[in-house]
């Protein structure tokens, strides 16, 4: 079972929400993803794919951008953690 040393979270009204997010925790176990009804980014959930990963804003032009983006955030938390 994860730690949950990183959190993902996103907003259930954005591109993002569309996805099968939880695949990321597969790839990492060592993160939890969080849908939320609302993440208050509303000017920029219209916009954009966005998440955040451990509070960071992480967003994109595309989904698939954004996912790379987050799996890079992910990447870079968990060094911090030396995992």
């Amino acid at each position: 079972m994860g730690l949950g040393i990183v959190i993902v979270e996103v907003c259930d009204s954005n591109l993002m929400s569309a996805l099968e997010l939880e695949q990321l925790e597969e790839d990492y176990p060592e993160i939890a993803v969080m849908r939320q009804d609302c993440l208050s980014l509303c000017g920029l959930c219209k916009l954009r794919p966005y998440a955040l990963v451990n509070g960071k804003r992480v967003a994109a032009k595309t989904t698939e951008e954004c996912i790379r983006l987050v799996k890079q955030a992910i990447e870079d938390e968990l060094n911090v953690y030396d995992i």
